[in-house]
């Protein structure tokens, strides 16, 4: 969630570490931090804000000069937004600042002892026993104090340190949470992701839990758990700079929408071969996948919902029973899982928490791990038996929109690999779902393309308290990550049902003006879903009708949104996309900070 952004080199760091921490704003923070290391000895400034308030004080680097720093936006854990919560944060004598992405979970023990031995805390944070802990251990090592420091802390944490005694040294370690290193000519940097350093370099290398990496201008050294020297293999960053700007959009969250149909044939046209599918992983054996006695599919947010979805598309191309869970659920409980059991991961950024735990709990139960993520070298990635990687390219927004449907796309490839494997999909039907997966982002353009109804729609619906979603089978899914789309940027209350359940106690919520958001996109269950709606409406719902384009819809609803026609499985791609315009359209009118909603970050690295 934090941002944490290191630099030692030749030119002046504040203004790169203003930059690179500009470039994590879409994490989400509360306030900002820089330490930098001058004539031996450090110094730091912090605010509580937005980073405009850093960078004003500092005016834009020039008060606070030198060659080698750390710099962060932090998220509040421990303790509220304040300048004195607010990271670097630097021992008792002054010689150490670190900065820290992560959470301690012994927290409280390590403070109490701390106390105990004479140290002092000026914050509320947990990050300030690294530096005081740091401080205890240094002897002149900073090698032997950190893996000293490394066996006492329990918990995730990515940290960037200055010490006075090491002048033009970055040190980073990392434990669970996400580090990049990036290597240029006479400078070096690191990052929680890689947008932060994208202008200054595309090599880079990702540290792995327990490594400790020294940065100096003209060297890079990783030592391993055991402190041995340990070489890294480096690459480069497939994506250049601009990739991570708005491109003359208003928001990220817009351009990414627009992305869609892009982001779609990158996921699905390199993995078909004719009406073969082909997704590059090798575990899945012909032998291992008779003997799958159960998929889970594991997941948050967004991508849970992609979990939904999938449940529906895995279990009627494969015959496989399918169970989505939700990855801080599933790891709290005792889940029955076996060697015959595959376990698919689901994670944009591959460093959400709840999903790495929940990954390593099935790998220690037996199970076979492939994962869908997008980025390349994450640990969720790297720790998989198998990866089935999105080629969404970076997304900037907190709401996900392209990643969401590059993950379902991944999901079509696998669905159709697995069939044909099984031999549960004939010859003809592979066939035309592979013609129908090739011709989906064509209609994914067709549909970003209309917005006027859409935007009607959305000044209708920017006044409400409440607004409700419908859908039954796949359009469930659908109207799930709509209304999650809703409430995160617009901040209505928002909820998505079952349809069939209205009559079990939902419908008592509708009353006269309620607006009612309903799915018709499956035409086995359209006669369904227009029992639903006409129950509501007969309840003074307005109704928002998202149909297919050869639906019939007379006075049931107030406002009707086509989607064009496709192959039943495929529909759900094609129906979240009037949702996320939806939800943006709301948003704009009220007036909310789309890229940025309040309380949220775009990656969850803590519990």
């Amino acid at each position: 969630m934090c941002g944490i952004v290191g630099y030692t080199g030749y030119r002046q760091c504040t203004p790169i570490l203003l930059e690179g921490l500009k470039s994590l704003e879409y994490r989400g923070y509360d306030s900002s931090g820089i330490a930098v290391l001058e004539n031996d000895s450090l110094h730091v400034e912090k605010a509580e804000g937005r980073l405009a308030v850093l960078a004003d004080r500092l005016q834009e680097g020039v008060l606070l000069p030198g060659k080698t720093g750390i710099g962060h936006t932090r998220w509040a854990t421990h303790g509220k937004p304040s300048d004195e919560n607010a990271h670097p944060h630097v021992s008792e004598n002054g010689k150490i600042a670190v900065v820290h992405n992560g959470i301690i979970e012994n927290y409280r023990k390590l403070k109490e002892e701390l106390i105990g031995k004479g140290y002092h805390f000026v914050s509320d944070t947990d990050t300030e026993i690294f530096a005081h802990l740091l401080d205890y251990y240094f002897r002149g090592n900073i090698l032997e104090a950190i893996y000293k420091m490394m066996r006492k802390v329990n918990g995730a944490y990515a940290l960037g340190i200055l010490c006075d005694e090491m002048p033009g040294t970055v040190i980073a370690v990392k434990k669970d949470s996400p580090l990049v290193v990036g290597l240029g000519k006479d400078e070096n940097f690191i990052a929680s992701d890689v947008p932060a350093i994208l202008k200054h370099t595309r090599t880079v290398f990702y540290p792995e839990d327990g490594e400790i990496v020294i940065l100096r201008p003209d060297s890079v050294e990783v030592y391993g758990k055991d402190g041995e020297r340990i070489e890294k293999e480096v690459e480069a960053v497939a994506w250049d700079a601009s990739a991570a700007e708005k491109g003359g959009y208003p928001h990220f969250m817009m351009k990414e929408m627009m992305e869609q149909p892009r982001a779609m044939a990158d996921t699905i046209l390199p993995r078909l071969a004719g009406s073969v599918a082909q997704p590059e992983i090798s575990g899945l054996s012909e032998a291992f996948l008779r003997n799958v006695d159960k998929i889970y599919i594991v997941a948050c947010g967004s991508a849970y919902h992609v979990g939904v979805a999938a449940k529906y598309i895995l279990e009627e191309m494969t015959g496989k029973n399918v169970e989505p869970d939700l990855a801080s659920e599933f790891r709290y409980r005792v889940p029955i899982l076996t060697e015959h059991s595959l376990v698919i991961i689901i994670s944009q950024s591959g460093e959400t928490a709840d999903s790495i735990a929940a990954m390593r709990e099935a790998k220690r139960r037996g199970a076979h791990v492939l994962s869908i993520v997008n980025v390349l070298g994450s640990t969720i990635a790297k720790e998989s038996d198998d990866v089935l990687y999105t080629w969404a390219g970076p997304e900037i927004a907190v709401a996900t929109t392209k990643a969401y449907s590059a993950q379902l796309c991944a999901v079509y490839v696998l669905a159709l690999y697995i069939a044909e494997i099984l031999g549960t999909i004939n010859l003809e039907e592979a066939e035309r779902f592979a013609a129908a997966l090739r011709a989906l982002p064509e209609k994914a353009e067709e549909l970003l393309s209309e917005h006027s109804k859409i935007q009607y729609a959305a000044s209708r619906l920017s006044s409400s308290h409440n607004i409700f979603f419908i859908g039954r089978n796949l359009e469930f899914a659908a109207a799930m990550e709509g209304s999650l789309k809703l409430k995160e940027i617009s901040y209505i209350h928002s909820e998505a049902y079952a349809a069939g359940e209205l009559k079990h106690g939902t419908i008592s919520l509708i009353e006269e003006g309620t607006p009612v958001v309903a799915l018709m996109t499956s035409g086995a269950l359209t006669d369904k879903m227009r029992s639903n709606i006409r129950e509501v409406k007969a309840r003074g719902a307005f109704v928002l009708a998202l149909a297919d384009v050869d639906v019939e819809i007379g006075e049931e609803a107030d406002v009707v949104l086509r989607i064009p026609k496709t192959h039943h499985l495929l529909r759900t791609s094609l129906a979240v996309l009037p949702l996320q315009l939806l939800a943006y359209y709301v948003a704009l009118v009220r007036g909310c900070d789309i890229d940025k909603p309040r309380n949220l970050a775009k990656s969850v690295t803590v519990e």
